[in-house]
């Protein structure tokens, strides 16, 4: 999505994403479908502090164990069948431990999740997270990193002992050795962990900054957070670009 083209390109490209989902998978509809009863109780989430809200919301209760478990029924499925209005964007890492429906206490059809070892990204990942904020107006995108990251560590042992991973993993250590030369320039007693925090915060920052998603941050319709999982007491910490909540 890189690239100087027409200005009009986000409008067609929007457009063009939407009919090949209805094509392909049928994931959006120009019909809305009339709400099933139970679908969901609250409104959608309009506006970047508002959807930021409802996701903190929700890891208050994870934390807790006060669990709603919303829009997870069957009428909640005839619900979304046809037409889909996530209102946001969760890049995680592949961590068994780390569901952002789970943790964020959100159910069917209320989050895009995108997940990679490490929150490693390229031009498909990126492409998945911009998805939502081009082509439905969702106003919230959270990189989510976490404790005790097993490819954060595989990949900070590769590049430390010049010892390249086996396979592809060896792309993930590549597209996170940014954040490992972060870590060592900050240098701390565990460098693991800031090169994990290294890694949300870069890759939140160059979302937050691309020229497809800049204009919408610029214009307050988006927000592109930098978030920390404990997987010790289940609590998201914000590290960057979270709006004030309403």
């Amino acid at each position: 999505m890189g690239g100087s083209e027409h200005p009009d390109r986000r409008t067609l490209l929007a457009g063009g994403l939407v009919a090949a989902s209805i094509a392909l998978t049928g994931c959006s509809s120009t019909s809305a479908t009339p709400l099933a009863a139970g679908a969901s109780p609250d409104v959608r989430p309009s506006t970047p502090a508002e959807a930021f809200a409802r996701l903190m919301d929700g890891n208050e209760r994870w934390v807790s164990g006060d669990l709603r478990h919303p829009d997870r029924d069957p009428n909640r499925r005839e619900f979304v069948a046809q037409k889909q209005e996530p209102f946001g964007a969760v890049l995680s890492c592949i961590d068994s431990r780390v569901p952002p429906e789970l943790l964020f206490d959100t159910g069917l059809g209320d989050l895009y999740v995108m997940r990679t070892g490490g929150e490693a990204v390229g031009p498909v990942v990126t492409g998945s997270v911009e998805y939502g904020p081009m082509t439905s107006g969702t106003p919230l995108v959270v990189v989510l990193g976490h404790q005790r990251c097993g490819a954060v560590a595989a990949a900070y042992a590769s590049i430390r002992d010049g010892k390249p991973l086996p396979g592809n993993l060896d792309a993930i250590a590549r597209a996170l050795r940014p954040a490992y030369e972060q870590a060592v320039r900050v240098g701390g007693s565990d460098p693991v962990e800031t090169m994990a925090r290294a890694q949300v915060e870069l890759t939140a920052s160059a979302l937050r900054s691309n020229q497809d998603l800049a204009p919408l941050v610029a214009k307050g319709t988006l927000a592109v957070a930098g978030a920390y999982y404990s997987l010790d007491t289940g609590k998201v910490e914000v590290l960057a670009g979270a709006p004030a909540r309403p």
